[in-house]
């Protein structure tokens, strides 16, 4: 009798070793520990063209029937174990018996389903009370029918004809896989790198040398010569043996001598395990590992060494099942030998999880760190595997486009590593533009797609008209007019198109004509090259810069395929690094007001970062804005950061007041081993680590614990942190913001400020703050930081920021509210004026606006829409005693298509405030000042009591 396991699936038919794997997904689907004979007939009932059916037809029986009653029989079982199942002994002594029917009663050599279910028959006859009496085992009862001499007799005739020979399959078909020893498990669980490098299916690898010539003075070691490409996932751990096995066939074809490589390596192969083949059906215990063994057993079998190459090598760590007895450890002893060679890949993350943990694993390997590739390095290996590209996509690469793919790459998609994100952009722009060739253009699609929308919005107000209800004649004329004007845009589109379309393939033949005449002549043609420049310039005047076709991949396209991966608005992508720091001062002084004097000193140091004279080793700039609250210090960080990276998703704000408490430091660091969430990462170290261009706003950082701020000593030097896992982040590419109110009652008590020049201003009021800054911060800290020191906001500047906040109010409320609203001239200084405050600043500005404009704007906008008027135009006036006044112009806007709003002219000084009058008294007012002119309906109006 058969009590090897191994061997008695070896022995399994065709069918039956199908339905061993299908009942072995169901066990594991199920969380069953175990794979019971009822697995394996609800298994057999599945598979098509088995004995097993053969014979419940035979005997009339219903297969769907049977089948419900396996399953209810499983749902009894108890579920919730995790990890593979394994074979039950119940189903072992049943597949031992279904063996000995079929050799000594079939003489056959392979365990049909048929036998199983024969054997299965005959121990319910041997013991029908006690089985019976078994809860799950109702699911036998139909077999109680069934003949067993009747059976044996006709047996033959039954399958004839009806189930396919199972006898007919092969070893090769069974679970065990291949036989070890004759290199078929070598074609079937493995890749020939070398084989798909000689057939040209491999890109040519750039910027790796170093790393290949590790692996090689590593292979050629006597023992543990086994490589361990060690790597963030994109930085091309993979690429690196595709490489070495494109070294290797240029070897074979140029000679060993003149390649570089050592003679050992002549005539080796890289084979790269296919972890999916491998365990793609290995649904029991012990079947991977009997697998991976095949593999190894087949490499020392070779005459000529192969090198095993392993992708993400921590799979193997567990993949067997059992404890002890996962692949890794079948490994060890052969890798210790150095019995075969072999290459592994895996990530720093689970290099630590998985290798670090098991010692015996590890110094079996001899890492090799692979660390991100440069900027320069990444951009010629871009245009090394340009020429790839262009002849995959038919298009061509500009030379630029390269360098912004890996500029673009770097900066703004920092999830991700080098060169693999630059491949992919570059990858995604090249097939942009192939598509575009043929498919019709994206604005097009946008103005045929509205033109729908129109067009269904305009058959449902039609519809409602005709059945005599209420409708907005307006709408309806707008729509209407709307969709003429679409129609004519939808022209001139596809005219556009395909005037286009035919100068760019008479662009792109002429331009392969060019390439055919370098190659033949080493020159091209002066006759073909003005023709080309001539169908260029005729391409360029008919785009207008807005090109619906393009015919090559430029710097534009690149920073279209980030600014829809990302968000990030494309003029900022393409606004050039250097300009915006050169209008970085008129950008400034519009968003911040009033702080001409610090945002002097911010300009200067950020100037000297971008001109590349400060040290390199550093960050871009450390500031701290001192002064009290509401003058503009977080209003600048988020001014900085959208313009100098791209938008306040690039500001990682961090409130010092939540890490008052020394142990604070690991959450900025991430927490120690041991500790909850170790191996998350810290809120600084992995905001960083994602987006290393960015902003770092410490807000009132005097509140943080001194522990924490000295962590930041190593930052604001060296420009570089280890988080709590060791792994070190760069923030030289980083600018740090910290904000304090340490010496703000010093400000506010300082006289004579307004007389002063900018400089003096400044030097002024640094020398009023110093002590106070000296008593929050160490002098070694605040040695590493430029100070600069905000003044209070003058009723002037308030006004302007007064200003812009109504400036923005009035663009919310033509998207959000459907009207439009105006503001009167005098409203921004009459509003500053009236809630001015040297210790709040623009805050009660805000707590204004809060309090009083934005209630009786919304009261008066409800109003208006529930009256049915729609797109009318408001006005927001505040008169000379601070009353706020919200009036209603009676006339419709003429145009509510458009944009429209009252332009706010220089503010003037006004009166001091009174104090308020009646609201009727207010109203009065207004009427008369408009009277002579259009006139107006007054909707709300109030008085100016203090602000809250």
């Amino acid at each position: 009798m058969i009590v090897d396991v191994k061997l008695l699936l070896e022995r399994c038919s065709a069918q039956l070793t199908e339905a061993m794997q299908e009942a072995a997904a169901l066990a594991s689907g199920q969380a069953h520990g175990e794979v019971l004979p009822e697995h394996l007939f609800l298994a057999m009932c599945s598979t098509p063209e088995t004995d097993l059916l053969a014979i419940l037809d035979a005997w009339r029986m219903d297969a769907a029937a049977f089948a419900g009653l396996l399953e209810r029989s499983l749902e009894a079982l108890p579920s919730g174990t995790t990890g593979r199942p394994v074979i039950s002994h119940e189903l072992v002594s049943l597949l031992q018996k279904a063996w000995l029917v079929g050799s000594l009663e079939f003489q056959a050599e392979k365990i049909r389903t048929g036998f199983v279910l024969l054997a299965q028959a005959r121990l319910l006859r041997q013991d029908p009370g006690r089985t019976m009496q078994q809860p799950r085992n109702g699911w036998m009862r139909p077999l109680r029918a069934i003949a067993l001499d009747s059976l044996r007799q006709r047996f033959k005739d039954i399958v004839a004809g009806k189930s396919r020979e199972e006898d007919a399959a092969s070893a090769a078909d069974g679970a065990a896989g291949p036989v070890p020893g004759t290199g078929e498990s070598l074609q079937k669980y493995c890749v020939d790198l070398t084989e798909r490098a000689r057939r040209g299916e491999i890109d040519p690898v750039f910027g790796r040398e170093d790393a290949m010539r590790r692996i090689v003075d590593i292979l050629a070691r006597r023992r543990k010569n086994n490589p361990l490409l060690v790597g963030d996932a994109g930085v091309g751990k993979t690429a690196v043996v595709e490489g070495l096995a494109l070294r290797l066939v240029e070897a074979e074809a140029q000679g060993f001598d003149a390649s570089g490589l050592p003679v050992m390596l002549k005539g080796v192969r890289i084979l790269a395990l296919d972890m999916g083949a491998l365990e793609a059906g290995a649904g029991l215990k012990g079947e991977f590992e009997e697998r991976l063994k095949a593999v190894v057993e087949d490499l020392k079998a070779l005459e000529t060494p192969a090198i095993l190459f392993i992708d993400e090598a921590h799979t193997l760590i567990g993949a067997g099942g059992r404890p002890g007895a996962d692949a890794a450890n079948f490994l060890k002893p052969t890798l210790a030998r150095g019995e075969i060679k072999l290459v592994a890949a895996t990530t720093w993350s689970e290099h630590k999880r998985v290798f670090s943990r098991d010692p015996a694993l590890s110094r079996r390997f001899q890492p090799v760190p692979l660390e991100e590739p440069s900027l320069e390095t990444t951009v010629e290996i871009l245009r090394g595997l340009k020429s790839r590209y262009e002849a995959d996509h038919r298009v061509t690469v500009r030379d630029d486009a390269v360098v912004a793919a890996a500029k673009f790459a770097s900066r703004y998609i920092p999830d991700r590593f080098l060169p693999d994100k630059a491949v992919d952009l570059l990858d995604t722009a090249a097939a942009r533009v192939k598509v575009s060739l043929t498919s019709k253009p994206a604005a097009l699609e946008q103005v045929e797609q509205h033109i729908l929308d129109l067009r269904r919005r305009i058959e449902a107000l039609t519809r409602d008209k005709s059945h005599g209800l209420t409708v907005d004649e307006d709408a309806l004329t707008r729509a209407w007019h709307e969709l003429k004007e679409l129609k004519t845009q939808a022209w001139t589109y596809s005219d556009r198109w395909r005037a286009e379309q035919q100068l760019v393939e008479q662009l792109i033949e002429i331009r392969s004509r060019l390439q055919q005449e370098r190659t033949e002549m080493g020159m091209p043609r002066e006759a073909t090259r003005q023709e080309a420049m001539l169908l260029l310039g005729q391409l360029n005047e008919l785009q207008h810069g807005a090109p619906l076709v393009r015919h090559e991949v430029d710097p534009e396209m690149v920073a279209q395929v980030v600014h829809e991966w990302t968000g990030i608005p494309l003029a900022s992508i393409l606004q050039d690094q250097y300009a915006a720091v050169l209008q970085l001062e008129q950008a400034l002084h519009s968003r911040v007001k009033g702080q001409g004097h610090a945002l002097e000193i911010i300009i200067k140091e950020i100037q000297a970062a971008a001109s590349g004279l400060k040290d390199e080793s550093s960050p871009m700039a450390v500031f701290l804005l001192a002064g009290p609250s509401g003058v503009g210090k977080t209003e600048t960080a988020r001014a900085l950061a959208e313009l100098l990276f791209g938008g306040e998703q690039s500001l990682v704000l961090l409130n010092m007041g939540e890490y008052s408490e020394k142990h604070s430091v690991s959450r900025l660091i991430g927490s120690p081993p041991g500790y909850v969430g170790y191996g998350e990462g810290g809120v600084l170290t992995e905001a960083v680590r994602r987006r290393p261009h960015a902003l770092v706003l410490l807000d009132e950082a005097e509140k943080a614990h001194p522990e924490v701020l000295n962590l930041f000593h190593q930052v604001f030097e060296q420009g570089m942190l280890s988080d709590a896992e060791g792994r070190p982040v760069d923030f030289r590419n980083v600018l740090f913001i910290l904000t304090t109110n340490a010496g703000a009652e010093a400000v506010l008590t300082e006289p004579g400020l307004r007389e002063l020049t900018t400089v003096q201003r400044a030097e002024r009021l640094q020398a009023a703050v110093w002590p106070s800054l000296r008593e929050a911060y160490s002098a070694s800290l605040l040695s590493r930081m430029t100070v600069a020191v905000f003044a209070p906001l003058e009723t002037e500047a308030l006004a302007e920021v007064a200003e812009r906040k109504l400036a923005r109010l009035a663009a919310q409320a033509l998207v959000n509210g459907a009207f439009v609203l105006q503001i009167a001239p005098e409203a921004p200084l009459a509003l500053a004026a009236r809630c001015w405050d040297p210790e709040s600043g623009a805050r009660s500005l805000d707590r204004l606006l809060h309090a009083e404009v934005l209630p009786r704007l919304a009261a008066a906008a409800l109003s208006l829409k529930a009256a049915g008027q729609h797109r009318a135009a408001l006005t927001l006036t505040v008169d000379a005693q601070g009353a706020v006044s919200i009036m209603h112009r009676a006339q419709p806007v003429p145009n509510s298509g458009q944009v429209w709003a009252a332009p706010v002219s220089p503010v003037s000084p006004v009166p001091p405030v009174s104090p308020v009058p009646p609201v009727s008294a207010a109203a009065d007012e207004l009427s008369d000042s408009a009277g002579g002119g259009e006139s107006y309906d007054v909707v709300f109006s109030a008085g100016s009591g203090p602000a809250e």
